[in-house]
């Protein structure tokens, strides 16, 4: 009896330990892991898994760096799909924006996997702002939101915006900016932002909603205008573009972020083990300074943190959808 209370004690003190240094309980770290994100190459989800998985390597989570896996298209889904049936032992990371964990719930009656049951919190990754730009298709002399309003009243034949994903925050930003301003504006969903970039530089599409980031380049080099971002500040890399709230539209006033998800039931010592790795890449000078040529703010959390964020995003996009009247059927 005395060995096994012994026994018994010394359990609950290794645990205790265990919860205390969460690392403890990780007996090695993994050879590699794998980051999945729902969205094409070379955009903001694309370049923050890349930039963040790579620093990753020679932490007490994983000896390499990550393996990022992308699976563009239905918005997002597949790839938080994907992550829900992985196997939940920490190798296999999902990197998400919040819409497909905190608005999908509203529009997709049968979504695939439930955001709150399915998924486990990691760590925030990156704040990010959108934008309203136009390209070619639309006269140089519009400046302003309202000038653009303007000019696609006068020419709904070509009033379309663009977005990387039907139901995703610049979808519902471009429809909450048509029913405040009473002008019709056709909704054009893409795989992603780049491909809804391209062409609004091509003069195929007139304006896209989407991550501000991904207009800097295009803008900086004047092939499209940047007129307004979502932030309740001006974007510190586009200083010279006025907000929406600035320009008479507060309704439009967001920050999105991307954050990282390991499958629900992953053991919480490695979900901590892997919250540390990713703080800490964050804090790196080069993964900050990447960031930023792609208009994202590093920013890590912890997994409480992160999921009273995802519940508070949830709570508000609500009755902002109903308001919308989108659903996945519609």
């Amino acid at each position: 009896m005395t060995t096994r209370r012994h026994f018994v004690q010394s359990s609950v003190a290794l645990a205790a330990l265990g919860a205390m240094h969460p690392f403890a309980a990780l007996a090695q770290a993994f050879e590699s892991v794998k980051i999945i994100n729902g969205f094409p190459a070379g955009g903001t989800a694309d370049a923050t898994s890349r930039r963040v998985g790579e620093k990753l390597a020679g932490s007490s989570y994983t000896k390499n760096s990550a393996v990022v896996e992308n699976k563009p298209g239905a918005g997002g889904r597949i790839a938080c799909e994907t992550v829900k049936n992985a196997a939940p032992d920490g190798a296999t990371l999902l990197l998400t924006p919040y819409s497909c964990t905190s608005i999908y719930p509203h529009i997709y009656s049968k979504l695939n996997y439930d955001p709150f049951k399915d998924l486990a919190p990691v760590s925030i990754a990156a704040v990010m702002h959108h934008g309203l730009a136009v390209g070619p298709l639309v006269p140089a002399s519009v400046k302003t939101v309202k000038d653009y309003l303007a000019w696609a009243k006068a020419n709904p034949k070509d009033a379309s915006y663009g977005s990387p994903a039907a139901g995703s925050t610049p979808h519902f930003l471009g429809a909450l900016l048509g029913i405040s301003s009473g002008v019709d504006l056709k909704h054009v969903p893409y795989r992603g932002s780049i491909p809804g970039v391209t062409d609004v530089i091509g003069g195929q599409l007139a304006s896209m909603f989407t991550p501000s980031g991904d207009f800097l380049a295009n803008h900086r080099a004047g092939k499209l205008r940047l007129i307004a971002t979502s932030g309740a500040k001006r974007s510190p890399f586009s200083p010279e573009v006025a907000t929406f709230a600035e320009q008479g539209f507060p309704e439009l006033t967001t920050e999105e972020w991307f954050g990282f998800y390991a499958p629900a039931k992953t053991p919480a010592p490695v979900v901590a083990s892997a919250n540390a790795a990713i703080n800490a890449a964050l804090k790196e000078k080069t993964v900050i300074d990447s960031l930023t040529t792609f208009g994202l703010i590093a920013q890590g959390s912890t997994p409480a943190e992160m999921d009273k964020s995802q519940k508070d995003e949830y709570t508000r996009w609500g009755p902002l959808v109903k308001k919308i009247g989108f659903t996945a059927e519609s």
